[in-house]
Formats: C-alpha cells, structure tokens, sequence
C-alpha cells in the first residue's frame, strides 16, 4: 500500500488519516497503543520529507496479514533527497567538544528522528533511485511473545561507524 504524497505541510495530515484507515484495516484497532506509535512514526517520516526535500514523496506501509506471535510493521517514505541523514550535534561544555546526542531543550525542531528512534524496533535509510528511502519497523507482539519491549539490536544503514542517530535533511 502506498501513498503519494506533495511537498505540502497539510500533507502529514492527509498521511496520517490514510495510514490510520489502513492499519484499521488490517485489523490494528485505532485505540491500541501501536496504532498511536505507527501514525506517530508515518508523521515523523513524512514530515521529514516535505519539510526538508520540497518535492513529492512516497508513503508504504508494510502490514502482517495472518496473526502471528510476532508480527512486523514497516513504514517508509521515499523522497527526492540525494542527502543522506546528517548527524544531530550539539557542543558539551562538560566534555569540550562536540558529542551524539539529540539537539537542545531550547531547540524548536530536529526531535523527529529522536522519535522514531525511541519508537521503532528498527529504522535506517538507504539511497533508492535519484534519491532515498527512510523506514523504521515496529514489531506487533501478542501476550504470548511478551509485553515488553525487547533489545534488538538495530540495522541501521548509512549511519556513522558509532551507530549514531541521524536526523533526515
């Protein structure tokens, strides 16, 4: 499933419904904890891409189709960008120099990917024709896999050596 999206603001808007009647579809409930997350995460990614690309995107959504003890969600967005994300930095006095973590409480922008990275099992990007796709993917469990998150280690490609965290430009 996928969605065309414009390099508009009212857009996300307009994704967010979308993935919502999807995922509703497929039989996520829209009062379930991972129907919130995964409209959370489509309007991060897609906010990312008409913010800072300026040309049409590409919303998919990846849902399971039988239940299963662990089901995987995937999102991505595909945009004109030919930039890889950049690493967010900030300056710590306390170490003199610059360190990975995410931008300052006084910042008004920059916490999308901070989001998604707190939220998603996995997320990365990679180049994908004349530009790139980001994705991220969330793992539906049922009581029987276990109720809380589990620590898996994340693929992210394209990121730095260090495995930090980069913000979509």
């Amino acid at each position: 499933m996928q969605l065309e999206i414009r390099p508009d603001p009212a857009e996300v808007g307009r994704a967010r419904r979308w993935a919502r009647s999807r995922l509703v579809g497929s039989g996520i409930q829209a009062d379930e904890p991972l129907a919130e997350t995964l409209i959370l995460l489509v309007s991060e990614l897609v906010t990312n891409a008409v913010v800072h690309t300026g040309h049409p995107a590409v919303l998919r959504l990846s849902l399971p189709g039988a239940p299963a003890d662990v089901t995987t969600i995937r999102v991505e967005v595909d945009d004109a960008s030919t930039r890889a994300p950049v690493p967010r930095w900030v300056s710590d006095e306390a170490t003199s120099g610059p360190v990975p973590r995410w931008v300052s409480d006084e910042a008004t922008s920059g916490r999308g990917l901070a989001l998604v990275d707190g939220l998603a099992d996995r997320w990365g990007w990679s180049p994908e024709g004349k530009g790139k796709r980001i994705w991220c993917e969330v793992d539906r469990r049922t009581p029987s896999a276990g109720a809380a998150k589990t620590a898996v280690p994340a693929v992210r490609e394209g990121l730095t050596p260090e495995g930090l965290a980069c913000e979509a430009v």
